[in-house]
């Protein structure tokens, strides 16, 4: 086994670590997301989000592994941190750096290992998104730029660390951090040549429970909502609220159809709940869905807009509205 290198900056790197206020806290559905969409699209067993510290990995996101630290002498990231570009190790057994390594000899069992360098806001070298399997595979050169894109996105967080991304309320991304997450996504369905759909919910009565039942009530709806959502739709679906009584769901991956089946879904976990809740409201919404065309939608913000404009078209107006609510 050969121990990873210590990087020249290694001390200019441990302090723009220890910057970011990372280490030791608790997971975050931004890094998650990723960690998440890594395993499924690469079909390992394990995916994650790594930071090497003075004397151990820690791991800031994790998927498939119990462990959350390991030495870093031990540690594949270690090595991977000291390169520009993604490091490949398609079986360890074969590698003198890795073939006698307790990960590999022992529990997880590492044969498979790719590692993104992950940088600072500053250029320094953090850590790094990698996913690792117990058996043996190559990887292509689609496989980097996918790996390099989520790569990208952990970036993106880390840069951001310090603006506001999520929603107060529902712990859900916000505007910005949808459109952030979203860009990065549909790049990916671009390059793959692979379906994508926004659905666009409308809370429709979020401002009659305000007025009627006060601000703590109309929150609580919101809650629910959000709540709804992630019961309904996948971890790896980037799940928004976009506006005040707007939420938004990017199902990358999937067509109409798909969408279509979520939003049913959907409408009969709010039935249920409507009935099971003793609360003096019900959940209303307006739903619609967009499907992802590279032409029409440069950026996420493009397919939002139109989802929205879509919404506004079919909106009832007052005297419809009026004439439903009559007995």
């Amino acid at each position: 086994m050969i121990k990873p290198p210590i990087p020249a900056d290694e001390f200019r790197r441990l302090e723009s670590l220890r910057n970011l206020k990372l280490l030791d806290t608790p997971p975050e559905e931004r890094f998650d997301r990723v960690t998440r969409l890594a395993r499924r699209i690469f079909g390992v067993p394990i995916a994650l989000v790594s930071l090497v510290d003075g004397d151990r990995q820690w791991f800031k996101s994790r998927q498939g592994l119990d462990a959350t630290e390991t030495p870093r002498d031990i540690s594949f990231c270690g090595h991977a941190i000291v390169g520009e570009r993604i490091m490949v190790v398609n079986d360890a057994t074969g590698d003198e750096r890795f073939c006698d390594n307790p990960l590999v000899c022992g529990d997880p069992n590492i044969r498979f290992y790719a590692g993104y360098p992950l940088n600072a806001p500053d250029g320094a070298k953090i850590g790094t998104l990698c996913v690792i399997d117990s058996k043996p595979r190559d990887m292509c050169q689609e496989d980097l730029r996918l790996l390099r894109e989520l790569g990208r996105m952990v970036e993106e967080e880390l840069l951001l660390a310090t603006m506001t991304t999520t929603d107060g309320v529902t712990g859900l991304s916000n505007r910005l951090g949808f459109s952030l997450i979203s860009e990065h996504l549909l790049a990916m369905c671009k390059r793959m040549d692979a379906p994508a759909s926004l659905l666009i919910f409308t809370l429709v009565n979020l401002r009659d429970i305000d007025e009627s039942s006060g601000r703590e009530l109309a929150e609580r709806a919101v809650v629910e909502l959000g709540q709804l959502l992630q019961t309904c739709f996948r971890d790896s679906d980037v799940i928004a609220r976009l506006g005040m009584d707007t939420f938004g769901i990017l199902l990358a991956g999937s067509n109409l159809d798909g969408a279509d089946r979520g939003r049913e879904r959907l409408s009969n976990l709010v039935t249920q709940q409507n009935l099971d809740s003793e609360a003096d409201y019900e959940i209303e919404l307006r739903t619609d869905v967009v499907a992802y065309n590279v032409e029409r939608h440069p950026n996420p913000d493009a397919l939002v807009r139109e989802a929205q404009e879509r919404m506004r078209q079919t909106q009832p107006d007052s005297e419809d509205q009026a004439a439903r609510a009559l007995p």
